[in-house]
């Protein structure tokens, strides 16, 4: 007999500051949203940067993906909040929909536009909005994520059109200096902090110890409107998840030794348009080629959203998820290890979810076709998962 103690998922809970779900002892769970710090203490509220008058500004610009700022952009914006004295506000222009907490994030005030989209190529139309607000905010400096998904060439653009000092694939600043990789990284390029400075990833700690004031600013009467463009945008061509590299996956599902129909993961997949990973274990199983492992013996991902369907989570299995942005779980052993990283975890049959997931999303994609609302497509949803 296995007398080993199991904790009952269905317990009462909390849910912490991370989104991670905590069984709660000898109380009643109500959802509360709680903060925590290492040890269990209640965590004070950070403090406001500032809250003296502004007499300059710093500019942050940046793409947005899906309404929130990635990772390197969210570095570019704690640079500035970290070099900004308590006299200088930080100001951010989100080209895109923007649904983040800017306070959270350092600014103090923020321009969203979501009229822009890093998917539509309209680098005119950006560089004109971008000069629109240094002229409204006459800033010291310019932050941006230097990056290939258009925010590195829209630095580059407007520093060409405005005469501009710049710096690219910053690694190391502070309040008057900047350097950069050079040599092969064998050696730092050093100089003056530049009108615009475009950052490298990870060369800042996106972390603050202090919030921002999060005002939000009308775009009206700085932004002007959109005028033809001399360039033609073909759109993006869609490319079939399973011939994208799990390097650069932005969207995977993992399968592990609980997943026993091979054939409906693989359905679901392609369904949801994510790319295909694998345990160690499912791979020496022989049920997924080699180049689908991902761990410490295979390929490290940092996909915004991970799934790992009947996967314990060996800390191999961890090591290649740890850049992950969301990792969701589906596991019936809630105290499996992989539940301590997700965000979020679903106690259940695998082959069921699976099937549940499939279903769901063909009636989402077939109601959004024929041009169904809305509710009737949750009402549909809602029906396949009951």
């Amino acid at each position: 007999m296995n007398d080993i103690k199991r904790i009952d998922p269905r317990r009462p809970f909390i849910i912490t500051a991370d989104g991670l779900k905590r069984i709660t002892l000898g109380e009643i769970g109500n959802g509360v949203v709680l903060n925590f710090m290492h040890g269990g203490h209640k965590e004070a509220l950070k403090p406001r940067r500032t809250t003296k008058p502004a007499t300059r500004s710093l500019l942050v610009a940046a793409h947005t993906d899906r309404g929130a700022l990635d990772d390197h952009a969210r570095q570019a914006l704690a640079a500035a909040a970290l070099l900004a004295d308590d006299q200088t506000e930080v100001v951010l222009i989100a080209f895109g929909e923007f649904k983040d907490d800017a306070a959270a994030l350092g600014a103090d005030r923020y321009i969203a536009l979501p009229a822009f989209d890093r998917r539509n190529y309209a680098p005119d139309e950006e560089v004109r909005a971008l000069t629109a607000c240094v002229a409204a905010f006459t800033p010291a400096h310019i932050f941006m994520p230097d990056n290939a998904t258009g925010d590195g060439d829209l630095g580059r653009r407007y520093a060409a059109r405005a005469d501009a000092s710049i710096a690219t694939q910053v690694v190391e600043l502070d309040a008057a200096h900047v350097a950069s990789c050079a040599h092969a990284g064998r050696a730092l390029a050093s100089r003056a902090l530049p009108d615009i400075v475009l950052l490298a990833t990870n060369s800042v700690d996106a972390k603050l110890p202090f919030v921002g004031a999060g005002e939000a600013v009308n775009a009206e009467g700085i932004v002007p409107a959109s005028k033809a463009s001399a360039y033609v945008d073909l759109g993006v061509e869609e490319m079939d998840a399973a011939q994208v590299a799990l390097e650069e996956a932005d969207f995977i599902v993992s399968a592990g030794n609980g997943v026993s129909d091979i054939a409906a993961f693989e359905t679901l997949a392609g369904t949801l348009g994510a790319a295909i990973g694998a345990s160690r274990v499912a791979v020496d199983d022989g049920k997924f080629t080699r180049d689908k492992q991902i761990g410490a013996t295979g390929k490290t991902v940092e996909a915004s959203v991970y799934i790992a369907f009947g996967i314990s989570g060996a800390v191999q299995h961890l090591q290649g998820i740890k850049d992950c942005r969301h990792v969701i779980a589906v596991n019936l052993d809630a105290s499996a290890p992989i539940a301590k990283r997700a965000n979020l975890t679903i106690v259940a049959d695998t082959q069921e979810t699976i099937k549940a997931l499939t279903d769901a999303a063909a009636a989402a994609r077939a109601a959004r076709a024929s041009g169904a609302s809305i509710v009737e497509t949750a009402h549909v949803a809602e029906g396949v998962a009951a």
